[in-house]
């Protein structure tokens, strides 16, 4: 395969995380294939970070199947893993376990001739850093699903891993608290769209006493993880509130969700697959928009021949 070429170079895609509430905002990365829009630069954290990778292999097939608990994916997540002692998402079978028995390939050859550059993070248990990694440091599928593991390791619901000697646990209890425009930011972007997991107008609330006692437990010995758990909502409501003021001054378009269907930890396959359904239909009516804020007016930009080649899936309405 030669090298594929990008086709926006002013604009940072950034992911937001959310867990399953990505089987909603997949449907936005694989929008964009199906027009043929080509980001240079992708960056997000969490479920975010795996919308990222496989934004970047250009695969429709498993931009969608990731957020999907159908098929093989199916005892690896809820009460089934949870009761054979794996965790409510099994990490290790839909990961590398998928990987390696071919239930959810990765074109790994699309990924590496992609010249676009990459942007996800972690958060080191141990000392409370945030730890961003880049496609150079993907240097293999295997290497790039630990990372994307490890940027998605929710406490308590999923076993960690260790990267290089590091206990690595999700993105969204560091720098942002979920919200990873200061990736794109600090990489030198002015002009970001935003992909929302949340409505508009959504902030966290405080942790109350009950949630206190449920972060002490899952953090146990670690301080800084136990910090993050607690401070949480009061860094992601300013992060969020930072991208609504460049929104505000033009330099930011945010696709929120009209509205979320599914939580984080949903692993209906019927209700997954219906969120991305309503996401798809979302964000096909938002494509003027992104249009507008991408090339300058709601008819510019790549189009495709044909919407529908080639996704496998037929839109209603």
């Amino acid at each position: 395969m030669g090298e594929l070429s990008s086709n926006v170079f002013d604009c940072a895609l950034v992911f937001e995380g959310g867990g399953y509430r990505a089987a909603y905002t997949c449907a936005f990365a694989n929008v964009l294939l199906e027009q043929g829009i080509y980001f240079d630069y992708v960056c997000g954290l969490s479920a975010g970070a795996s919308n990222s990778v496989n934004y970047l292999s250009r695969d429709q097939a498993r931009v969608r199947e990731a957020f999907m608990t159908g098929g093989p994916a199916k005892g690896a997540v809820g009460l089934r893993s949870l009761l054979r002692g794996r965790g409510y998402f099994d990490a290790d079978a839909l990961y590398e376990g998928a990987l390696r028995d071919g239930t959810l390939v990765f074109d790994w050859e699309a990924f590496s001739a992609n010249p676009a550059r990459l942007r996800i993070q972690a958060f080191e248990r141990d000392t409370g850093r945030t730890v961003r990694f880049s496609r150079e440091d993907m240097t293999d599928p295997m290497r790039m699903i630990d990372l994307v593991r490890a940027s998605s390791t929710l406490p308590g619901m999923m076993r960690p891993i260790e990267v290089d000697g590091r206990a690595l646990l999700d993105g969204g209890l560091g720098t942002g608290a979920g919200i990873p425009v200061g990736m794109a930011e600090e990489d030198g972007f002015e002009k970001i769209l935003f992909v929302a997991t949340r409505p508009r107008g959504y902030r966290k609330k405080e942790p109350g006493a009950r949630d206190r006692q449920i972060y002490k437990r899952l953090a146990q010995n670690h301080p800084y993880l136990r910090n993050a758990l607690l401070t949480r909502w009061e860094r992601y409501n300013a992060a969020l509130e930072h991208v609504e003021e460049l929104a505000a001054e033009g330099r930011a378009l945010i696709l929120y969700p009209d509205e979320m269907p599914v939580e984080n930890a949903t692993v209906n396959p019927r209700r997954l697959a219906a969120a991305y359904e309503a996401g798809h239909a979302q964000y096909l009516r938002d494509l003027p928009m992104v249009r507008t804020f991408l090339f300058g007016s709601a008819d510019a930009g790549p189009r495709p021949e044909d919407p529908d080649e080639g996704t496998g899936y037929i839109t209603l309405g």
